[in-house]
């Protein structure tokens, strides 16, 4: 069961361990299995239907970032799953299953539309809606007594996301090359249910915020009581369904607007830009020269740099960099971070669109070049998605934890839906694409910023006296820190 108290101490608390090898395995497992999709859509499953080149590129661009978006909406429907019925924990086990149907279907469905289509969609429902529980879950085994931990777990969190990422970027392109791709989608999957059984394994350990069940103060019905309260909508409209709902369910739905309100107009252009990395930028490394001294390197094999580069960069910013500039008197805080990581996004695209400027010219480059743009899109990254997870968890009340983990990771659907969509209409292709996405991240770099600055912060953990006694936690709203 869990422990009977938080120690007030430096160390994580002992089911850290299991969440964590959970997330390498089956981040090893995504990855794997999506940094070769589309390279398959284009060499395998749509070769016979689609015969013209370009079309079949962008049609295979289209449908990765469906697929990607599909990923990231489930997030809505497992939090809510997770928050009001069935708890994290559960709602993981089960939709881990799933996940590993769904990666079953890829190994055997290769050749097959229908089959494949059906493994993406199930990986699309296990995947993303384990999303918010999993990090959600993370934060859970933190009371106050040890909160300055959480900053630290996030970031290796985030850190065995790109250990697992690393591995499955080099080693599965290769496995597709030499097996074949029921080779390539199958390894994956057995790493998924090895993270099925480290987190089964972990099930007596864990502190388990329960779920609230059928709720009459749930979001939608604060919402609907503040807008059926008449008048119109200003700075505190949802104060007026204080008359039929508690203060602390209006706080929690406040919380979840203001994290709305800095996170979706914004945010998506960033995710606009990364994303594209696993399509966009592997159909340029398809006409670039693969040989790098004596190694041959796969176009989607490229990606294996991005997490790299993370677990690398991210013990050097946060041990660093950050302390440094805190030194200075100007703090690097998450609402500057986020802003700035949208700038080096930006700055990434410029940088390849120049690449694909000279390879319209005719010159043939080295896929070397590469290296650049992911360094500067990878440091964007570690400003706006860890900074992202660890902000969007500490700004939200207990009960709507899951909830705003769900925000934020909607943001990537909204993203890749807008990249689908201009795919599938063929707006921008070659260079011009790369400085269209360029121009719209620094944009809402911009406005990011200006809303930031009026953005009121709110930190919730749970107290000590919420501390979980026989393995559950009380029903008693967190307050701010």
């Amino acid at each position: 069961m869990a422990e009977t108290s938080t120690p007030a101490t430096n160390r994580f608390p002992p089911q850290i361990p299991y969440i964590i090898g959970n997330e390498a395995c089956e981040r090893f497992s995504f990855y794997g299995m999506r940094n070769i999709l589309t390279v398959f859509f284009i060499d395998y499953l749509l070769r016979t239907h689609v015969p013209e080149t370009g079309a079949r590129e962008a049609q295979a661009k289209g449908l990765f970032h469906l697929f990607m978006a599909g990923v990231y909406f489930f997030p809505l429907i497992g939090g809510y799953l997770a928050d009001r019925f069935f708890g994290k924990f559960r709602t993981i086990f089960v939709l881990s299953l799933v996940y590993c149907a769904g990666h079953a279907c890829l190994a055997l469905f290769e050749d097959n539309a229908t089959g494949f289509y059906t493994g993406l969609t199930l990986i699309a429902v296990g995947s993303g809606g384990i999303k918010p529980c999993v990090s959600a879950m993370v934060g859970d085994q933190f009371t106050q007594s040890n909160s300055h931990l959480v900053k630290k777990v996030f970031a290796i969190f985030y850190w065995t996301i790109n250990f697992g990422s690393f591995f499955a970027s080099l080693f599965v392109p290769l496995l597709m090359t030499k097996f074949g791709p029921a080779v390539a989608f199958g390894v994956p999957g057995i790493l998924m249910f090895v993270a099925t059984v480290i987190f089964w394994a972990g099930r007596k350990h864990y502190v388990l915020v329960p779920p609230t069940g059928p709720n009459p103060h749930s979001f939608l019905k604060v919402v609907f009581s503040a807008f059926k309260g008449g008048g119109t909508p200003g700075a505190s409209w949802l104060d007026r369904a204080k008359a039929a709902h508690p203060a602390e369910a209006v706080e929690g739905v406040k919380a979840v607007f203001r994290v709305a309100g800095l996170m979706l107009p914004f945010v998506p252009f960033f995710w606009m830009l990364f994303d594209q990395k696993a399509s966009t930028w592997v159909v340029q490394a398809r006409a670039m020269d693969p040989h790098v001294g004596s190694v041959v390197f796969q176009p989607s094999q490229m990606q294996f740099i991005n997490p790299l580069l993370v677990m690398m960069l991210i013990p050097f910013l946060t041990a660093i960099v950050y302390p440094a500039f805190q030194r200075l008197g100007w703090e690097l805080t998450p609402l500057r971070r986020m802003p700035m990581g949208l700038v080096f996004g930006a700055v990434a695209f410029i940088i390849a669109g120049f690449f694909q400027v000279v390879m319209e010219g005719g010159t043939t480059l080295n896929i070397a070049w590469q290296l650049l743009p992911y360094i500067v899109l990878t440091v964007g990254e570690i400003l706006v998605s860890t900074t992202g997870l660890e902000f969007a968890y500490t700004q939200a009340p207990r009960e709507m934890k899951g909830t705003v983990q769900s925000v934020w990771l909607v943001t990537n659907t909204l993203a890749n839906v807008a990249v689908a969509i201009a795919a599938a209409l063929n707006v921008f292709t070659g260079s011009a694409q790369f400085f269209f996405y360029a121009g719209m991240a620094l944009a809402a770099a911009v406005g990011m910023a200006l809303v930031a600055r009026r953005f009121v912060v709110h930190d919730y953990f749970m107290t000590d006296a919420q501390a979980p006694l026989d393995g559950r936690t009380p029903a008693v709203e967190a307050k701010p820190a």
